[in-house]
């Protein structure tokens, strides 16, 4: 496969390897495939969470959100914070 790079593309890839942080140009451009692969890969786990979600939501399950349950979930959110905190602090002495 062949491609072509933009100027701004070429000259971006050749300060990395003028800096050594790549070898060569071919290295850019694996560098940034593998990038997209990881940002694709964690775009799908999104949208599986996302229709997992969904799903959820319909079955009803979740809470509603009112400022009363998000009080609540805060709360409880603290409160195993805190516990573990404590046992953090337990197991170091």
């Amino acid at each position: 496969m062949q491609i072509e790079l933009t100027s701004d593309q070429k000259a971006f890839a050749r300060r990395a390897v003028d800096s050594r942080r790549l070898q060569n140009e071919e290295d850019a451009v694996r560098e940034a495939l593998a990038l997209w692969e990881d940002r694709e890969r964690r775009r799908l786990e999104f949208l599986a969470s996302l229709d997992r979600a969904e799903a959820s939501a319909a079955r009803g399950e979740g809470r509603p959100i009112t400022p009363e349950s998000m009080r609540e979930l805060a709360s409880e959110v603290k409160a195993r914070g805190r516990a573990r905190f404590i046992a953090q602090q337990a197991s170091q002495q």
